[in-house]
């Protein structure tokens, strides 16, 4: 896992979790307590209730990003830029600036006028993002998005047919797609990716936030530090049949679990709380790695053979490896007599290294590498009714 130092602020997993405060100065935002667009009140602001609650970063918005408002041309967003620089200007706390804007032309500005990072809700639409941030050697927050400035996040929009392949297009599921979208016209050296959290299109549902949030682990094959913007989102709020309001506490949840998962900044409105929840996450989090001078050993963090198969293939080797060096521990309680003595002459008969252990009179310990208990899965999908429903477990799991 690469590192990003954005102005002297390390990003990655060999610094602790760094929070992203949010500030508004544009009218449209739906959040109130965030949007000011008086640069005094404004700055009072970030230094009360972001910096000194413990944000590192201050990602500014000139424009909503709420899908049911039009979208701001660069002209208009250079027209309220005036009221960002002189707001950071007035802010007496510590910490690093980012400019939220699609447009490389407003990112080039604001950069030059004492801005530190970009964060790009559009994924590099414009084409000349990723060269700007890599001329004022800033780093870049780049969320997932199809190659449209005006559609940010609306990867199922994406005709990813015509993209990539009509082959790819029929396998691929939202996870993929955003991993995709993602990649699109490249990474800079100091990109931070984010997934795109948060109903960004009509499409998007939150069955797919929360598929999202399952493999947040997958995206780290992409070698970049990962910001995650989950902050009081609907599709935390669903499970807890909560509205926005009272939506905190499963945020903080879901923020621990992010970071031990491998975010490593969090986009939050609430800062204090949210520091406290990415701590335990970081403190709770296991990942082994020894660095002498400038050799580093580092074990892969990946909790599945799906996550083993993204890491593989993002490097060039074929995913299909995976099968023979994850392994997979399942225990089926509910067999027995002669389906009990079928099942364990299925998994003799494949060989595959497989083995079936009896634990207690009820109970079998299945433990294999994943192609192996891929066979036993086979096997026992063409027998009937307890077997068959064991075979079908067996294939979910190894998803």
């Amino acid at each position: 896992m690469d590192n990003v130092d954005a102005a002297g602020l390390g990003i990655g997993d060999d610094y602790p979790p760094r929070i992203m405060g949010v500030l508004n100065v544009s009218e449209e935002s739906p959040y109130d307590p965030s949007v000011y667009d008086d640069p005094g009140e404004a700055a009072r602001y970030v230094d009360a209730e972001l910096i000194d609650e413990g944000a590192d970063i201050v990602d500014i918005g000139l424009e909503s990003a709420n899908k049911r408002f039009d979208v701001l041309s660069a002209e208009e967003e250079l027209d309220r830029l005036h009221v960002a620089l002189e707001t950071i200007e007035s802010v007496s706390g510590d910490a690093v600036f980012s400019i939220e804007t699609r447009y490389a032309a407003v990112a080039d500005e604001a950069l030059s006028q004492g801005f530190d990072m970009v964060n790009d809700i559009a994924g590099f639409a414009d084409p000349e993002m990723p060269t700007v941030c890599e001329e004022h050697d800033a780093a870049v927050a780049k969320m997932a998005s199809p190659p449209d400035i005006e559609r940010p996040g609306a990867v199922e929009e994406t005709d990813w047919a015509e993209r990539k392949s009509a082959d790819w297009a029929a396998e691929a599921d939202y996870v993929d797609q955003v991993y995709e979208a993602l990649k699109q016209n490249g990474l800079t050296d100091k990109t931070i990716v984010d997934p795109a959290f948060g109903g960004w299109s009509e499409a998007q549902t939150l069955e797919d936030d929360r598929e999202t949030f399952r493999r947040l682990r997958e995206f780290r094959a992409l070698d970049r530090p990962m910001l995650v913007s989950i902050n009081r989102k609907n599709f935390l709020g669903e499970i807890a049949g909560r509205e926005t309001d009272e939506r905190l506490p499963v945020s903080l949840a879901a923020t621990s679990l992010a970071v031990e998962r491998g975010a490593h900044v969090i986009r939050t409105h609430d800062v204090a709380e949210t520091r406290d929840a990415a701590l335990i996450g970081d403190a709770f989090t296991d990942r082994s790695r020894a660095a002498v001078g400038g050799l580093s050993v580092s074990r892969l963090d990946v909790d599945s053979n799906r996550e083993l198969r993204t890491h593989l293939a993002e490097r060039g080797i074929d995913p299909t490896v995976a099968d023979d060096w994850s392994t997979l521990a399942v225990e089926i309680d509910g067999l027995d007599g002669d389906k009990r003595v079928r099942f364990t002459s299925i998994v003799a008969d494949v060989n595959t290294g497989a083995p079936a252990f009896s634990v207690t009179t009820d109970r079998l310990l299945l433990v294999g590498t994943n192609s192996g208990i891929s066979d036993v899965s086979d096997r026992l999908r063409n027998e009937d009714g307890a077997l068959s429903t064991v075979g079908d477990s067996l294939s979910e799991m190894l998803e």
